[in-house]
């Protein structure tokens, strides 16, 4: 028996398919391989950087779906289909609108699939494969190793994914995450979390746990452990870390880089329509949170929601200042996006604000980067030049060589600044390629 495991692609561009030069290890996909009997044999398919063989014998094609990549998930799936070979489709996409994904997929996995994964395989083997199966949502990898040989030759960037949890206990009213996992967070045992960054070769690891700090009690045990693999790792996390002094130590001693930090706004009032609690107590102490995280030398990756509200053009111009001014590592300039079945969705759709008919992840006008609704202080165009604006300012030359002069952070010790500059370069290339993309390959 055979299983084909699929990471798609997000769209073209006007020169051809998108070929992403910035992609990481489908984490989720090396989990599947490492859950399938061991007489089954798995291929994977990286739909961002080689063509699929559609006519390769095979007797079940799994694909993970985003909300970004549906569209083209579903033109994968209609050529499988097309082939007589059956379909499951999983992933955060199906969970938040399993009724559109029922259409194009033979059947789906809702939720985590360690505990009915060996299941569906079985159901396929025995020609019984249901339209749905239910996995409860857990604790990650109970006793699982991902299977890494599946990624090698793809040309993935030189950086492990490990997760040490799943979920987020906050409840911000734009994120998908909060939806899927019901505002839980889920943990994997420690020993199993160094058995795997033991069992691979590489020294810089990215955690992708939405946010690795948020029971600090549990978060210090990890670090006390890995301190002694001697390893450099970064991940995402609230900046509310930086009131904790006993984890800033741990996180430094146990060879931590940066975070991924959702900053989102630096308007008190779009964070507080935005529900992002982790922020909203301290957001005027931005500044002294930050000069802790720089004392510690952490490297910060910024992330910001623009749309809210009070967003105009002139604040995104003030977030962007705000990114230069810190120095950021990098810096994400992101445009508000209503994600199906979320709060903030729910909201745009009674107020009739909603673009492209809602479904901007289908409509064949809509581009990446693109505001797909009306914002209450700007025009949607407006919000998504002004973004545009911000990513370019960034992400100019002059900027990345700026931002490099950090001694505190960015060229604190040559790992940090190799870091800088290897990262950099690709990150910058991939935002001015990815602008005005298009949604699917057909």
């Amino acid at each position: 028996m055979r299983v084909t495991l699929i990471k798609p692609n997000i769209g073209r561009m006007l020169s051809g398919p998108y070929v992403d030069e910035g992609r990481m290890e489908p984490l989720n996909l090396g989990v599947l391989a490492a859950l399938t009997p061991p007489d089954v044999e798995v291929k994977l398919y990286d739909d961002r950087m080689e063509p699929i063989p559609y006519d390769e014998p095979t007797d079940l094609v799994g694909i993970t779906t985003e909300t970004y990549n549906a569209r083209r998930s579903y033109e994968i799936c209609a050529e499988y289909r097309k082939r007589g070979v059956p379909v499951i489709m999983g992933g955060v996409h199906p969970v938040l609108l399993q009724e559109e994904a029922q259409q194009h997929a033979d059947s789906l996995f809702l939720g985590d699939a360690e505990t009915m994964w060996a299941q569906v395989v079985d159901d396929v083997r025995h020609g019984r494969l249901k339209s749905v199966y239910n996995g409860p949502v857990g604790r990650p990898q109970p006793g699982v190793l991902t299977r890494r040989d599946l990624f090698e030759g793809k040309g993935y960037l030189p950086l492990t994914l490990v997760q040490f949890s799943r979920g987020c206990r906050f409840n911000c009213h734009f994120c998908a995450v909060a939806r899927y996992f019901k505002k839980q967070q889920y943990y994997r045992d420690i020993p199993e979390v160094i058995a795997e960054i033991e069992s691979q070769p590489r020294k810089l690891v990215f955690f992708v746990d939405d946010n690795i700090n948020s029971y600090p009690e549990l978060s210090i045990k990890l670090f006390r452990e890995i301190k002694a693999l001697r390893i450099h790792w970064v991940s995402q996390s609230t900046i509310d870390m930086a009131e904790d002094p006993e984890l800033m130590d741990a996180m430094l001693e146990s060879g931590c880089l940066g975070h991924v930090v959702g900053f989102e706004s630096v308007d008190p009032r779009n964070l507080k329509r935005m529900r992002k609690a982790s922020n909203l107590p301290r957001w005027e102490r931005y500044a002294r949170q930050l000069k802790v995280m720089r004392e510690y030398g952490l490297q910060t990756w910024a992330s910001f929601v623009l749309g809210y509200d009070f967003e105009t053009p002139a604040s995104v111009k003030d977030t962007a200042d705000f990114a230069l001014d810190n120095k950021f590592t990098f810096a994400a300039f992101n445009i508000l996006m209503p994600y199906p079945d979320t709060p903030m969705f729910k909201q745009l759709t009674a107020e009739n604000r909603l673009l492209y008919g809602g479904k901007w992840w289908l409509h064949p006008d809509y581009r990446f980067n693109s505001a797909a609704f009306v914002p209450k202080s700007c025009s949607p165009e407006e919000l998504t030049q002004a973004c545009w604006d911000a990513r370019s300012r960034f992400n100019s030359f002059s900027s990345l060589i700026y931002r490099a002069v950090d001694f505190k952070t960015n060229m604190r010790n040559p790992v940090r600044f190799a870091t800088y500059l290897q990262f950099n370069p690709i990150f910058r290339k991939e935002v001015f390629k990815k602008q005005g993309m298009r949604f699917g390959i057909h």
